[in-house]
């Protein structure tokens, strides 16, 4: 189909600028693929003395999976290991499952919430709390859902150590249920380890910086000089921003696939993960209008529109977009592979592609809407969380 020369015209030099810009990104992500080291590769040695590791896990209504990982937490193999687990204001299960974890386990140290300070995102401060109230020398922040295996933390101890870092993130394996919501994830880290700059995490010279939720573990004393999550007290990003700081501040910092030692199931249903990323699409975007709208148009341009034009255009254009979606099906295969996802996820890109964009636009409108975002039975302010920049 042609639609007159200048609009042809147009249209075949977006397609070269839009092939450009996938085979950088495709180099960039084969380059972070072939930088990041797997924890699976680690030897733990013995060693005379472990340093002292204190682990904090904040917990709100995390009925569906706090028992099965808690019991993942006191099976993990380190000697000495502090566990404190935040139960911070549920109104669910949560507060009776670990009542009766604590009775069975009382190496587990329990601390409830009952309040929430002003000026505060519940996670934060459960996660300040629980970090001030330990004594370990490295602090292991992680979620409430996270299972781990037994050799998690000496793995990763002996790497941070073998390599001098200050913090260290890991990966975990997620699982959500059928094929679509597993194809998403395919995507949603693809575009993490693009936003994040995977590539250049390592680098002590670079500000590319990256937090995990599920697990990043912090030495005491740095946690402490950067202030910890008191200068990130209403970041929904929490995990993010506390990496941050910490690679700003000059400290070292790295990033290792941990997948066959953690795992994570993340949301039970589409309508679960759309709602459950409300939380921190928008603030990932700084809370700007303008660059929410602009990120999201430059997905719709280079990931969802070449699969359309190759059916509508004709000539180099169409041949051009052909490139293009050839080199976008090969970055989802390979992703896909990497997280062990079914090939065929990746026939569903530019749909996934779709879906986060909407999400990232609904978080938005949403924000604004009403002023400020609505998460776990409590509403903070839009003026509030846009003043805690860092």
């Amino acid at each position: 189909m042609h639609f007159g020369p200048l609009l042809d015209a147009g249209l075949l030099y977006l397609a070269l600028a839009s092939l450009v810009a996938t085979s950088v990104c495709a180099v960039l992500l084969i380059w972070s693929g072939l930088l990041m080291r797997r924890l699976a590769d680690v030897t733990v040695l013995e060693r005379d003395a472990w340093p002292k590791v204190s682990l904090i896990a904040p917990a709100r209504n995390e009925e569906r999976h706090i028992e099965a990982a808690v019991r993942s937490l006191v099976t993990i193999d380190y000697p000495g290991l502090e566990i404190t687990i935040v139960n911070d204001r549920s109104t669910d299960r949560t507060g009776e499952i670990l009542g009766r974890l604590a009775a069975e386990f009382p190496q587990l140290n329990m601390v409830t919430l009952t309040e929430l300070p002003a000026g505060w995102l519940g996670k934060n401060h459960a996660l300040q709390l629980g970090a001030d109230r330990s004594r370990g020398e490295w602090l292991l922040f992680t979620d409430a859902d996270i299972v781990f295996e037994p050799s998690a933390l000496r793995r990763a101890i002996t790497y941070a150590l073998t390599h001098q870092l200050d913090h260290l993130a890991a990966t975990p394996r997620t699982e959500m249920p059928g094929w679509f919501l597993q194809s998403f994830i395919v995507t949603f880290v693809v575009y993490f380890s693009l936003f994040v700059r995977l590539w250049a995490v390592r680098n002590p010279r670079s500000t590319a910086h990256v937090g995990i939720g599920a697990f990043n573990l912090v030495r005491a004393e740095v946690y402490r000089a950067v202030e910890g999550h008191r200068r990130i007290p209403l970041r929904p990003d929490d995990d993010l921003k506390l990496g941050k700081i910490i690679k700003l501040a000059g400290y070292r910092q790295d990033l290792v696939n941990a997948e066959e030692f953690l795992l994570v199931r993340w949301y039970a249903s589409l309508g679960e993960m759309i709602r459950g990323l409300e939380k921190n699409t928008f603030s990932a975007m700084e809370y700007s209008t303008w660059f929410s709208l602009f990120s999201g148009g430059m997905s719709l341009v280079n990931n969802v529109w070449p699969f359309v034009a190759i059916w509508l255009l004709a000539g180099p254009a169409r041949w051009v977009n052909v490139a293009i979606v050839l080199v976008l099906l090969w970055i989802a295969w390979s992703t896909g592979r990497t997280l062990k996802a079914p090939w065929a996820s990746a026939l569903v890109f530019p749909l996934a592609v779709l879906l986060l964009v909407y999400i990232q636009w609904r978080t938005m409108v949403l924000n604004l809407y009403h002023g400020g975002i609505h998460w776990r039975d409590t509403f903070y302010p839009l003026a509030e969380l846009r003043a805690n920049r860092v």
